[in-house]
C-alpha cells in the first residue's frame, strides 16, 4: 500500500507576509539582523574549500546578500517570495552548486517540502547554507502579550509566531536527504527603550504577525499598554531599557556525493569495545 505524504497545516499567510515586507521597504527597512547574517554567511562560505559556480539565494528579503555573493561567485540568482504565497522553487533537478537563504525559512509553512526541493535542485556535493529565526526568539514579547491578555481580557491570542528549535531543524535536514548536517545558534540580545519601539522594528523588518490564526480585530489599547508595562517589569535592565532575544539558527547540509565522509558500517570496526576495555584495565 502506497501512502501519500500529507501537507502540514498552514500556519502563515504568505501573501500577507509579502505585503508586509513590501510595506517595510516603504517605511525604511530595519536590516540590522539581516546585515549581521549576510556578513557571517559570506565569512562561513569563505571557509568552505571548494568552488561554487551556480548559486541561488532563496527568499532572502532585499538584494543585499545576493549583491555580496555576486562579488565572489559568477552566477547568483535571487529568488523573491511569490506574491501569491506559493512555496514552489523554480529550479531544475541538480542545477545548482550552492543555495543560501537568510531570515526567510521561519515563515515557511512546509519547511520539509522546501528542503526536499532544495535537495533535488543541488548537484551532487552541492551545499545548502541558511539562517532563520528560531529557538527562544521574542520570548519576552510572547510572555508579555500572553500575561496582558489573560489579565485584561480573560484569554489569549497568538501574537508571536512559533519558532522551530535546533533539534527539530537538524532532523528536517536529514529527513530531506542532505548529508553531513550541521546546526548551531547565534543568540543576539537587542535592547530597546520600550516594547513599542521593538514592535516598530518588527514592522520595519516585515516580521509582524502573519499567522493565519492571528487576532483580526485590533488589540485593545488597555491591553497594549499593560503588555508594555509587564515587559518593562519583567525584562528591563537597570537603566530601564528592555531586552529582546533573537536566536539565529544556522543550518548546513550537503547533497550526497561518493567523496564525502561516511559513518562506519555496523561491525566494521577493527577492534571490539570489549577488547579495548580489557586492555585499558591492564594499564
Amino acid at each position: 500500500m502506497v501512502t501519500t505524504p500529507q501537507t502540514p497545516p498552514a500556519l502563515f499567510d504568505r501573501a500577507l507576509l509579502h505585503a508586509r515586507q513590501r510595506r517595510a521597504r516603504t517605511l525604511g527597512a530595519a536590516t540590522f539582523l539581516l546585515d549581521r547574517v549576510a556578513e557571517e554567511m559570506v565569512e562561513r562560505l569563505e571557509a568552505v574549500t571548494r568552488n561554487f559556480h551556480d548559486v541561488a539565494d532563496v527568499w532572502t528579503p532585499g538584494d543585499g546578500l545576493s549583491a555580496s555573493l555576486r562579488a565572489r561567485f559568477p552566477s547568483v540568482l535571487h529568488v523573491a517570495p511569490s506574491e501569491a504565497g506559493a512555496e514552489t522553487l523554480p529550479f531544475a533537478v541538480e542545477s545548482l552548486d550552492l543555495i543560501v537563504s537568510a531570515l526567510a525559512f521561519q515563515f515557511v509553512n512546509d519547511l520539509p517540502g522546501v528542503l526536499a526541493q532544495i535537495r533535488r535542485a543541488l548537484k551532487p556535493d552541492g551545499l545548502l547554507l541558511a539562517a532563520m529565526i528560531g529557538g527562544d526568539s521574542l520570548t519576552e514579547l510572547r510572555q508579555s502579550f500572553a500575561a496582558a491578555e489573560a489579565e485584561c481580557e480573560g484569554g489569549m491570542s497568538p501574537h508571536v509566531a512559533p519558532f522551530a528549535d535546533l533539534r527539530d531543524i537538524g532532523g528536517l535536514i536529514q529527513r530531506a536527504g542532505l548529508a553531513l548536517p550541521v546546526t548551531d545558534v547565534d543568540r543576539l540580545t537587542v535592547r530597546y527603550d520600550n516594547a513599542f519601539a521593538l514592535m516598530q522594528d518588527l514592522r520595519r523588518m516585515g516580521a509582524s504577525n502573519v499567522l493565519l490564526e492571528r487576532r483580526r480585530a485590533p488589540t485593545r489599547r488597555a491591553t497594549m499598554f499593560r503588555m508594555a508595562e509587564l515587559y518593562a517589569e519583567r525584562f528591563a535592565d537597570a537603566d530601564g531599557r528592555i531586552r529582546a532575544t533573537f536566536d539565529l539558527v544556522w543550518l548546513l547540509g550537503w547533497a550526497p556525493h561518493e567523496s564525502q565522509q561516511k559513518p562506519l558500517k555496523p561491525g566494521s570496526a577493527k577492534a571490539s569495545l570489549e577488547a579495548a576495555v580489557k586492555k585499558a584495565g591492564k594499564t
